[in-house]
């Protein structure tokens, strides 16, 4: 697997990432997440939407939980096709509390504890961590990335309105 090392930091400190790196215009790849029902999904199973992927490494920090509320309020403005998916490392179980502790409704929370599918296939998966790094991937319709931030610094935020922007034009 191929390692990346120095792309995002930690506090300063550089980490290394796990999985080939991608980009826009390329198509997204394929990867098992777990749901709060511990049912197995893919991304490709809401393949007619646009998608707001936002890989956060826990909930359960304060940038994550602020950026995935933030994600939760803009979704109400987005046009009816496009949805807004929040994949962490999170068992199931702590992403369901979150989401009912913080009213969370307009998004789906998806974990990859499990096999770290979508770390690796889309590139974020951190290696001295075992969690995801910061990204968000707006996907279109067609399956094609249209748009990635990988957020350099984890106690950053992303760019929202670049993103928004990004999936209001149709992916």
């Amino acid at each position: 697997m191929e390692e990346r090392k120095g792309l995002v930091t930690f506090k300063g400190e550089p980490l290394t990432l796990l999985g080939e790196e991608i980009g826009a215009g390329g198509v997204a790849p394929k990867a098992t997440l777990i749901k709060n029902d511990l049912e197995p999904v893919t991304l490709n199973d809401q393949r007619d939407k646009v998608l707001i992927v936002a890989s956060v490494p826990s909930l359960d920090t304060s940038v994550c939980s602020e950026e995935t509320k933030r994600f939760n309020r803009e979704a109400e403005s987005l046009p009816g096709e496009t949805r807004l998916v929040v994949v962490s490392m999170d068992l199931p179980f702590a992403q369901e509390r979150w989401a009912k502790e913080n009213n969370a409704g307009n998004i789906t929370l998806l974990s990859d504890h499990k096999e770290a599918s979508f770390g690796r296939a889309f590139g974020v998966l951190i290696k001295e961590l075992r969690l995801l790094a910061r990204a968000v991937f707006v996907i279109d319709a067609e399956g094609k990335i249209a748009y990635k931030e990988l957020v350099r610094e984890m106690t950053a935020e992303p760019d929202y309105e670049a993103a928004l922007n990004a999936a209001r034009e149709g992916g």
